[in-house]
């Protein structure tokens, strides 16, 4: 490596050997360090060909950089790049460009994303906002069906053109990169692109998923030709190919992201956004989008601030607006610092998690959107003081009745007075994302969350490209949830909707402690905190944290909670408080789908010190994740 002026690390090696030996076990916790990088690879390529995948593992401990993801060779993907001397931003690409391959249904180039950045070198913590942004024709009207006046019914919404918000990816990737990577584009990009055009095998998950998207799949012509070949959904253990997209990821590396960003690519979504590929004899009628090629050419990945609040001595940094994760995360945890959970009983501390989180998803709704639109008052919020404010409505005895109103940040302490009325909507953010982490052996971490919105997107392939488009615009609220009172997440025109992504990176002395997040919709903001609150408060390593029931309130009369959450002995105490819980396990899309109960499926990194990392990803949810190390410790 060498450095540049600027003091980035800049690659000497040449990238373009990664291609087929990337998905080797490349990080497998099961043997020593000392074992052979071509035999880890002559097995992997042997296992491919029999129709498996190496096994996922859901912890690994080690040095030289760690990755954490949803997928055996989005995993592997990254281990190969930080063997080969990459940094944790360019292995974080080719994680994401990865799983955009073998998880296709809730990430994507079609989509969007959070990224959040710890640079050891200069010890700050940088993000990108990659979220996708409204077409320059759209207004609050977008979701209005003009023959009634009313909201579009929501499966209405997502499955048409105008749920398709200009995608963010690939100009998130292309600004990682620029910024902080070591590697170009098309580098980061080959690994994907070889699993793309050689296939992989399919697993009970991936069948699963396509079989809850079958109906809306089959509507459209290029998606039931990639996901349903001969209208059949895919068999577990066959090879999945997806040329069209590995021919994409190609052109993309050769012409750059300019082919999307008002190039030909671009122009073949806006083409599809406008005139959408039924299939013959579709049912549906959806509407078509409004989205231009100068919307495309007009997109931009900002860098933003990160939010940042004080827990337990800790600087806890995520994700700022127009994302809500890292605001509402943040005022949870200012809210129970006005507390010491460690020393109350489990009943008391869960239900001061369950209340706080219930007080800050009302300042969320009411406050929180793009920021180039609302007035969002982030440091109020964030405030020690309104913390306090919030705080002191917590009844130990009793569970507060939601909806709550939301409080005042602009009244300082300003006493325990909701500042008005309660507002009854709920977030509409889909459930279908990912998450993961990344560190490197220079002590730089990643934690990325992207998404395309409900699981299969707007469920619209674009023909001949193969990738899914986003529904992200479905994040807005299709009307104002209050009359006469503002709502800050109405769509306008080149307007980010709010999301509640909260990839969260953790410091303890301005060094990576923790690194943590989740996929899940609105759920991500409650899984990010129940995690947090598990690791620093009561007791439990990561993988535990991770690992453990969870419960989802959402300022909502009934908390979303796993089965294994219910069935906690703690539970009959809670309810005695007022708590209430039910699980959700239906579709949104589709509520005769039945879908898994779990809450999100977050994968997470603990610094342990003397450069050693512990890698820790979901061991069961959603088919469980995949953790490596560069070099794993000997057992």
């Amino acid at each position: 490596m060498t450095a540049s002026r600027s003091g980035r690390r800049v690659m000497t090696t040449s990238f373009l050997a990664l291609g087929a030996a990337i998905v080797a076990v490349a990080g497998s916790a099961a043997g020593p360090a000392a074992v052979s990088r071509a035999a880890e690879a002559g097995h992997a390529r042997t296992a491919l060909a029999a129709g498996v995948l190496p096994p996922k593992q859901a912890v690994a401990v080690g040095t030289g950089g760690a990755v954490a993801s949803d997928d055996v060779q989005a995993t592997r993907a990254g281990i190969g790049v930080l063997r080969r001397g990459g940094n944790a931003v360019d292995a974080a690409v080719a994680v994401a460009a990865m799983l955009g391959v073998t998880d296709p249904f809730v990430a994507g180039i079609g989509g969007g994303g959070f990224l959040v950045y710890y640079d050891a070198r200069t010890r700050h913590v940088y993000t990108i906002d990659g979220r996708e942004t409204a077409p320059g024709t759209a207004g609050p009207g977008l979701f209005i069906d003009p023959a009634t006046g009313k909201p579009l019914p929501f499966p209405t919404a997502v499955t048409s053109g105008l749920s398709v918000g200009v995608p963010g990816t690939l100009m998130t990737w292309e600004r990682a990169l620029r910024s902080f990577g070591t590697i170009g584009l098309a580098d980061a990009l080959r690994p994907a692109e070889h699993v793309a055009s050689r296939g992989f095998p399919v697993d009970a998950v991936f069948r699963e998923q396509v079989r809850e998207n079958a109906f809306r799949f089959d509507q459209f012509s290029s998606t039931s030709a990639l996901f349903l070949p001969g209208g059949r959904l895919p068999a577990v253990g066959s090879i999945f190919r997806n040329p069209d997209l590995a021919a994409t990821y190609a052109e993309i590396g050769r012409d750059g992201v300019a082919d999307l960003y008002g190039g030909p690519l671009g122009a073949e979504v806006v083409n599809t956004v406008h005139n959408l590929p039924l299939a013959p004899g579709a049912t549906l009628v959806p509407r078509p989008g409004l989205m231009r090629l100068s919307d495309l050419a007009a997109y931009r990945a900002p860098l933003r601030a990160p939010t940042h609040v004080r827990y337990q001595g800790l600087d806890v940094y995520s994700m700022a607006p127009p994302s809500s994760g890292g605001i509402t995360v943040g005022e949870s945890l200012n809210i129970l610092s006005n507390f010491r959970l460690r020393d109350m009983t489990q009943v008391q501390a869960l239900h001061h998690y369950l209340e706080a989180i219930r007080l800050a998803f009302a300042d969320r709704n009411r406050y929180i959107g793009d920021p180039a639109f609302v007035d969002v008052p982030t440091k109020r919020l964030l405030s020690k003081s309104f913390g306090r404010q919030r705080a002191c409505l917590i009844n130990p005895h009793k569970a507060l009745t939601s909806p709550v109103p939301p409080g005042d940040p602009y009244s300082g302490s300003g006493g325990c007075v909701p500042a008005g009325s309660a507002e009854a909507g709920q977030p509409s953010d889909g459930a279908s994302t990912n998450n993961f982490v990344v560190s490197d052996r220079w002590g730089d971490v990643v934690c990325y969350t992207n998404t395309i919105e409900e699981l299969g997107g707007s469920g619209i392939v674009v023909p001949g490209r193969g990738f899914l488009l986003n529904n992200e615009l479905t994040d807005f609220d299709f009307a104002p949830l209050q009359p006469g009172v503002p709502d800050p997440n109405l769509p306008a025109a080149g307007k980010r909707p709010r999301s509640s992504m909260a990839p969260t990176i953790v410091l303890r002395d301005r060094r990576p402690f923790l690194a943590v997040g989740s996929p899940g919709g609105a759920s991500i903001i409650t899984t990010v905190l129940q995690i947090l609150l598990n690791r620093l408060d009561f007791g439990m390593t990561l993988p535990q944290a991770i690992a453990a029931p969870r419960a989802s309130q959402r300022n909502s009369p009934v908390t979303q909670a796993e089965p294994a959450f219910i069935a906690l002995p703690v539970t009959a105490g809670l309810k005695a408080l007022g708590q209430r819980f039910a699980i959700v396990d239906t579709s949104p899309l589709n509520p005769s789908i039945i879908i898994s109960p779990d809450i999100g499926a977050a994968n997470g990194l603990e610094f342990l010190g003397r450069h050693r990392v512990l890698a820790a990803a979901e061991p069961v949810r959603r088919g469980g994740g995949d953790a490596a190390v560069v070099e794993p410790e000997r057992r």
